[in-house]
């Protein structure tokens, strides 16, 4: 009894132990990345650049962690969470550092884009969900909500920390300084007791023996079903519903009236929602349905671009609750719904692959609505277009929940090869 409450105790504590590793993981690979928003006027004011060019910066960055999500889940499954989690600490810390030392678009678009995409790629969604899936079964809807709230962790405590150190050390140290710090997390990756984090519980049927799972779908196989190609348009959709949007609205609050520190603790405080709505959702999702909760979340989306689009009306500074409120719990709140789906669904040796794949269609949503919203305020001098765009696309994306019976009950109508 003392040795299997023992056991226990252990599988427990390290459950915990993976679900905070994973967090911080998240708030780094992806929160920072997020505050690319507050340097965005700084960047503009500094190097002259028309907004495209400076939006376009963070669309190569968002797409490349797309892109590299397949690269990821291939690695992943291929030499397990020390060498990726290295890897990718080192991209984020070299990419953000070298930033600061910068001139040329093309240096921007390798360095703050291709090589921090990269590096977020590495860490965040999908070698966290993989690990997240060996060490919970019954509830891991909850734990992978945990880790997805790692994003808006992220914004929470990263914004005004950018924020602080551009007002001090203007944009370039600020970067210099991150990129330093990220790269001092390295010694304390390389120690963690990788062989016992890959394994996981004892009890879980996602558990594996090496610290590599076996079975299950390949890729090549999860690429012939419906569903997986239903996940993909929902989370290229939903990241074109959010990004576009998202960006700019640091730089749109300025525009009308609102200092910068206010609009930078406005996004900040949005980020703090989707710290609360990214796992409200993936509870929710479990007890009362993914269908009706994604329905639910996409309309808050709807409403938060609403409430912005209505400040230009009426830009009272009280009034910028319309968006905080309901776009900040909407922030990321359909990726644990999808992952969890995607862990019960694709659970085996191909799972890191598979989910990487999807992130894909995450990766170009994100980098095309990005470019996308910098290109119509050059041309149109406002945002009014991609508040539709952003509208239309979620609501595209509450009709897919729907439409697929896989999404709505959890299971596949063709069974594993």
């Amino acid at each position: 009894m003392q040795f299997g409450s023992k056991i226990f105790s252990t599988t427990v504590a390290t459950g915990i132990g993976v679900i905070i590793f994973c967090l911080i993981m998240a708030a780094i690979g992806r929160g920072m990345g997020d505050t690319y928003a507050i340097f965005l006027l700084p960047l503009s004011q500094d190097l002259g650049w028309d907004r495209s060019n400076i939006a376009s910066i963070y669309a190569v960055y968002i797409a490349a962690m797309g892109i590299f999500s397949p690269l990821s889940g291939y690695l992943f499954d291929r030499f397990g969470g020390r060498f990726i989690y290295v890897f990718g600490i080192v991209c984020l810390g070299t990419g953000y550092w070298a930033a600061g030392h910068l001139a040329a678009l093309w240096e921007f678009y390798l360095c703050l884009g291709l090589l921090t995409g990269l590096g977020a790629a590495l860490i965040w969604q999908v070698p966290g969900q993989s690990l997240i899936s060996r060490w919970f079964d019954k509830n891991l809807g909850i734990a992978i909500a945990f880790v997805y709230a790692g994003y808006g962790f992220g914004i929470l405590i990263l914004a005004p920390v950018v924020h602080l150190l551009i007002d001090n050390l203007g944009w370039r140290l600020t970067y210099q300084q991150i990129g330093l710090a990220f790269l001092c997390l390295l010694p304390l990756v390389v120690l963690l007791p990788w062989k016992l984090i890959e394994r996981g519980a004892p009890e879980n049927p996602r558990r594996t023996v090496s610290g590599r799972a076996q079975g299950g779908y390949s890729l090549g196989s999860a690429l012939r079903l419906p569903v997986f190609w239903v996940m993909f348009i929902i989370y290229f959709l939903t990241a074109f519903a959010i990004f576009g949007v998202s960006i700019q609205s640091v730089a749109y609050l300025v525009e009308l009236g609102f200092g910068e520190l206010e609009a930078a603790g406005a996004f900040g405080l949005a980020g703090v929602l989707s710290f609360a709505g990214m796992f409200i959702t993936g509870v929710a999702a479990e007890k009362f349905g993914r269908s009706l909760v994604a329905t639910i979340s996409y309309s808050l989306t709807i409403l938060g671009v609403l409430g912005l689009a209505f400040l230009q009306l009426v830009p009272i500074k009280g009034l910028v609750f319309l968006w905080v409120i309901p776009y900040g719990l909407s922030m990321g709140a359909r990726g644990p719904i999808i992952a969890t789906l995607m862990a019960k669904l694709f659970s085996g040796r191909g799972l890191g692959a598979i989910y990487g794949m999807t992130m894909m269609g995450q990766g170009l949503g994100a980098g095309m609505s990005a470019w996308c919203g910098g290109l119509i305020y050059d041309f149109t001098g406002g945002y009014n277009f991609m508040f539709c765009i952003s509208i239309v696309s979620a609501i595209i994306c509450i009709a897919l929940f729907w439409f697929s019976s896989e999404i709505r009950f959890g299971y596949l109508k063709i069974k594993e090869p």
